[in-house]
């Protein structure tokens, strides 16, 4: 649960530590005092976008500090530590800072992007303000409701992905027809060019090694006449380097014998006499292998004439032609074996189409009964808001086929007057109704929801009276499973709470600024008594006060196990 908001430079806010506790608490002020302000910095805490616009006028950066109870719930502390995130007692920090520059986020001082902020925040806390109760008219929210409290979650996925499994087939069926088709009305052309290329025999590489062998057939008597002219140079019948060699081992052999330590010299000599005769031999065995093959030299230019014409037309490189005729001969094989393919494909679109059916059909039951649960619990609840003719359904539309979503277009649907038949939310429901439409569904997931802090924003709007008598204990019995936090100008609501925290407004260095303060005892008659609309210092007006606050003690609601705020704690700050 959220145990302490802390709130510096925000909007109108100069520094604000807010505290809550275990149970339902309110937030009241006047219009304007920054109740909205307060809620609008926990959903920045909570991941959403970050604008300059909210640093207070004079400073450079507002932050926004949330400390959480997270010790009932390991599963959060579990996924902090997957993300690396340490966690040393049972609180858990969230941090936002947001300059004119950027926006910075951290989890007990580890720096974090804004979406792993987001999904922590989803797991601590949910916002349902005015506007949030406008989701029940998305078709996509109801569905996920219903799935919700008919425990079809997994089923619903698990028809997602059969969906998803049987269109990947058909794409897979859609594309290999269309490649036959193709291959089909390119047959001809398709069998030109695989008996081309086929016929021609061609071997990577082959290209360069033609222009090589040309190359030395063009050249053939200059090259025997080089070859030769050096060998004869070498080692041949006067005057040769070898002989001339031979004359020099004789004076070498006379210097070492004066002096010995010249005999080093001889390995030199040695190596050299022996690569100039290995020389020698091996341009004697090259001039005998230079052929002169007039012939052969018109096979390697048609040849290579060829691998020219072929690159010429299908492609830079021998590769690319090798390439073409391989992908030819695979297209026409799509021509014989894509019917064998498609069949096999066919088959295994009819057996995803029968999980498709089977996973839907289970996720229909399902959604049947939870419909008919999910109405017979919201109608016990309407009559508590204020809707004591409200009858409450889900209706389930058959769609003409299976999609990701199911076999039916889920739609709550609403009756608020005696002899009407139910319609559609957004065709009947006013503001003020569906607000409490949506705290009555939630009230009803509140047992299912493990998300541990709820706040309402102003979902009052619209009600009085008695009504908001009512509205006030369904939030209380609300609070016997999750944190409520709400933001409330009725004092039937505001009596309700177990926790009351007022914000005022005032002005410090010349800059209008927000605080709060816990109320308990007289102070708390006293806002009570404001919020009725009286004079707060009047006795006829702390009377009345006092009443709606003993009626919220005395009535039977379960209450949380603590109605005060925790002991606290040395805690890590972001």
């Amino acid at each position: 649960m959220l145990t302490e908001l802390r709130i510096r430079n925000f909007a109108i806010i100069e520094a604000l530590a807010l505290p809550l506790s275990r149970g339902f608490n309110v937030l009241s002020g006047e219009t304007g005092a920054g109740k909205s302000i307060i809620v609008g910095a926990l959903g920045l805490l909570l991941g959403e976008r970050a604008n300059a616009d909210v640093i207070r006028t004079g400073c450079d950066r507002a932050t926004v500090e949330g400390v959480f109870d997270v010790s009932d719930r390991p599963e959060i502390r579990a996924l902090l530590d997957e993300r690396g995130i340490e966690i040393e007692d049972a609180d858990v920090v969230l941090k936002r800072e947001v300059t004119a520059g950027r926006a910075r986020a951290w989890i007990n001082g580890t720096p974090v992007n804004a979406g792993i902020l987001a999904d922590i925040g989803r797991l601590l806390v949910n916002l349902h303000g005015q506007h949030e109760a406008q989701t029940l008219l998305d078709g996509e929210a109801q569905r996920r409701i219903l799935d919700a409290f008919a425990g079809a979650t997994e089923q619903a996925a698990a028809v997602r992905y059969a969906h998803e499994a049987l269109h990947a087939i058909i794409r897979e069926i859609v594309d290999l027809t269309k490649r036959r088709a193709d291959a089909e009305r390119r047959a001809d052309y398709l069998r030109h060019v695989v008996k081309e290329i086929g016929d021609a025999k061609l071997i990577d590489g082959e290209d360069a090694r033609l222009e090589d062998e040309a190359r030395r057939l063009e050249n053939a008597e200059e090259l025997r006449s080089l070859a030769s002219g050096i060998a004869s140079g070498l080692d041949g019948e006067e005057e040769t380097v070898l002989q001339k060699l031979a004359a020099i081992a004789r004076h070498l052999t006379s210097i070492q014998r004066i002096d010995p330590t010249l005999a080093r010299l001889q390995d030199s000599y040695d190596t050299a006499y022996y690569a100039i005769e290995a020389l020698a031999r091996e341009l004697e065995e090259y001039e005998e292998s230079i052929d002169l093959d007039p012939s052969r030299l018109d096979d390697v230019r048609r040849r290579r004439d060829l691998l020219f014409r072929l690159t010429k037309k299908y492609g830079g490189t021998l590769a690319d032609v090798i390439r073409v005729g391989d992908d030819a001969r695979a297209e026409l094989e799509l021509v014989d074996s894509a019917g064998l393919d498609i069949r096999e494909l066919e088959s295994r679109e009819r057996e995803a189409r029968a999980c498709l059916a089977a996973a839907a059909a289970e996720l229909s039951a399902r959604r049947r009964a939870g419909a008919e649960r999910l109405a017979r619990a919201v109608d016990e609840v309407l009559p508590e808001l204020g809707m004591p003719d409200g009858h409450f359904t889900v209706s389930l539309e058959p769609t003409a086929e299976v999609r990701a979503t199911g076999a039916e277009d889920v739609e709550f649907r609403v009756a608020l007057n005696v002899g009407h038949e139910p319609r559609a939310l957004s065709r009947v429901a006013s503001g003020g109704e569906l607000s409490r439409v949506m705290l009555a569904v939630t009230t009803i997931l509140a047992r299912l929801d493990h998300v541990p802090t709820l706040v309402f924003d102003e979902v009052d709007a619209g009600i009085g009276g008695r009504v908001g008598l009512q509205v006030g204990e369904t939030m209380r019995r609300v609070a016997a499973y999750h944190q409520v936090f709400a933001i409330s100008h009725l004092p039937q609501i505001a009596a309700r709470a177990h926790h009351h925290i007022l914000v005022s407004k005032g002005a410090r260095g010349g800059v209008t600024t927000a605080d709060v303060s816990v109320l308990s005892g007289e102070p708390r008659v006293a806002e009570i008594a404001r919020m009725l609309g009286g004079d707060p210092e009047r006795d006829v007006s702390r009377a009345h006060a006092r009443e709606l606050l003993e009626s919220a003690e005395a009535a039977a609601v379960v209450v949380p196990p603590t109605d005060r705020a925790p002991e606290r704690r040395p805690r890590r700050r972001a």
